[in-house]
């Protein structure tokens, strides 16, 4: 085993002597876009509902609340999705915003939230994070949907 790690960092640390440069940066630009199109699809598939509730503790819980809310299910047939409202739309915040969510991560792992009487202990806690987040970038994500200019302020209750 020794042996082989040995090589393997001979291999990686030593110059190339049969490689050209040209090649080199060929494979190294063919990787980071190979890298980048990777990465980019795991953002993607984890900004679905179907992630969001794939575990029971946001199933059971959160997403159950959602479908009985204007939000889910109204006479326009549109529908915001958890992503939708808890996801910046911006790529710089969308990583800022995931970085965030590996807390939840951990949460998840130990089991901070994973039965209801777990959940409601936490649930203004939880709440209060997203008010602050939501306060602190002036409720961007629903400016995403609602537009004050577009609203018809005396139709509304």
């Amino acid at each position: 085993m020794r042996k082989l790690v040995l090589w393997a960092w001979r291999t990686v640390s030593t110059p190339a002597g049969t490689l050209s440069l040209g090649f080199l940066t060929l494979g190294g630009f063919v990787g980071g876009v190979m890298f980048w199109g990777a990465f980019n699809t795991a953002l993607e598939l984890t900004n679905t509902e179907t992630f969001c509730i794939s575990c029971h503790e946001m199933r059971e819980n959160v997403y159950q609340e959602l479908t009985r809310t204007i939000h889910f299910s109204n006479r326009s047939g549109v529908r915001a999705t958890c992503p939708d409202c808890h996801v910046p739309h911006n790529w710089t915040d969308k990583i800022a915003r995931k970085m965030q969510a590996s807390k939840e991560v951990w949460g998840k792992i130990f089991g901070t939230i994973n039965t209801r009487p777990k959940f409601l202990e936490h649930r203004l806690e939880l709440a209060q994070h997203e008010w602050a987040r939501l306060k602190a970038n002036d409720s961007l994500e629903c400016r995403n949907c609602h537009s004050s200019v577009a609203m018809d302020l005396q139709k509304q209750t």
